[in-house]
């Protein structure tokens, strides 16, 4: 899956750099030119790495970087200042803004994917061919916490998994597995004595067969402080205590962007159908969404030219439900795709008593729907 970088600077000429610098590589440049633009992009998109300059119009740098790290979804995102000022007293206020690196202006391309490198998982196009791994995938699972039994909770938790979960009480003990063994993801937590979690981060960044390992924090609710800290030094996300196993699978399939849509989508009669289930909730939406794209696309260059929506299993037409279906239509609006819905009679009305489902086709079954976009 593609890595996605925005790059947040009023200089179109940079901009173009960063571009050209990753053209080869698997990864998508957004582009802002200030920071209110690019906290938009930044909200719609979210980035797995930003690109910041430091002076900008509208909206500076320093505070495009205090919005995003106002924002839960966004403050682990990682970023790198560009800044024109080479003087030791800028770079010590630039460093002291909480950012993972800088950048000098102007800079080389290939500094430029090194540092990158050291924050998101870069390939280039001919190794992002590899097929990426499914949810039902093995991966392994480093649980780095001075309690064992936490460790034992997740493997239990996870036993209905192909996942391996490997317990480790010693943060200085944990980078070295990591090192000598294939590990995806880290699990640390935040409490470890002599501030365990903060030392294993920087470890494991400091070498470059480690250095894209995410690494997400276990902590108890309340410890906001702590979630804060850490998610804006860098850990995608927390886990917090007592742990819910259907929300870490949950943050370990974004963490590690496992493919998870294809138990939405299926191709039938050469048309391609999108079940929603029965149990659909806001992280159905995320999987779809994050597949959508791919889905319409391999349909289109198959030939096809039909999606099909299956609504028959979903209780009613809720908001994310909605903004669900929205987003199908524009993006089959976008491929030339024609498109139904198939649901009872209620699921018909309450969908189009939203002004922007009125156009929709809708069918009792899926034959009537394949019989409506002929």
């Amino acid at each position: 899956m593609s890595v996605k970088l925005l790059a947040i600077d009023d200089c179109k000429i940079i901009r173009q750099t960063v571009v050209h610098a990753l053209r080869n590589y698997n990864c998508t440049v957004l582009e802002a030119c200030d920071g209110v633009a690019g906290l938009a992009v930044a909200r719609r998109e979210r980035p797995d790495a930003i690109l910041l300059d430091y002076k900008m119009p509208v909206m500076d740098g320093c505070e495009t970087l205090v919005r995003l790290r106002a924002d839960a979804e966004l403050r682990s995102t990682p970023v790198i200042m560009l800044t024109a000022e080479s003087s030791r007293a800028a770079v010590v206020k630039i460093a002291k803004l909480g950012v993972r690196d800088y950048l000098l202006k102007p800079f080389d391309g290939a500094v430029l994917i090194e540092k990158l490198g050291r924050l998101v998982a870069l390939k280039t196009q001919a190794e992002s061919q590899i097929k990426p791994k499914r949810v039902d995938d093995p991966i392994h699972i480093l649980v780095v916490d001075d309690k064992p039994a936490i460790a034992e909770q997740i493997r239990a938790g996870l036993s209905d998994t192909p996942w391996k979960v490997t317990g480790s009480g010693d943060a200085g003990r944990a980078a070295g597995l990591c090192l000598e063994q294939e590990v995806d993801v880290v699990l640390a937590s935040l409490t470890l004595p002599n501030e365990g979690a903060h030392t294993l981060f920087q470890n494991l960044r400091g070498y470059a067969a480690t250095a894209a390992i995410p690494v997400l924090g276990l902590c108890v609710k309340t410890a906001v402080g702590d979630q804060t800290r850490f998610q804006a030094a860098g850990f995608r996300g927390i886990i917090t205590k007592p742990i819910d196993c259907a929300e870490l699978k949950t943050k370990v399939c974004r963490a590690l962007k496992l493919e998870t849509s294809y138990k939405y989508f299926q191709q039938r009669d050469g048309t391609l159908v999108l079940t929603l289930p029965k149990d659909f909730h806001p992280g159905v939406a995320q999987d779809v969404i994050s597949g959508l794209g791919d889905q319409l696309t391999a349909t289109v260059n198959a030939g096809g030219d039909k999606l099909i929506v299956d609504l028959t299993s979903v209780a009613s037409a809720t908001l994310p439900v909605i903004e669900l279906l929205l987003s199908t239509v524009r993006a089959c609006g976008e491929l030339s795709l024609r498109h139904a819905m198939v649901g009872s009679e209620t699921m018909r009305k309450e969908c189009l008593g939203y002004e922007e489902a009125a156009a929709w086709l809708f069918a009792r079954d899926f034959e009537q729907a394949v019989g409506l976009l002929k």
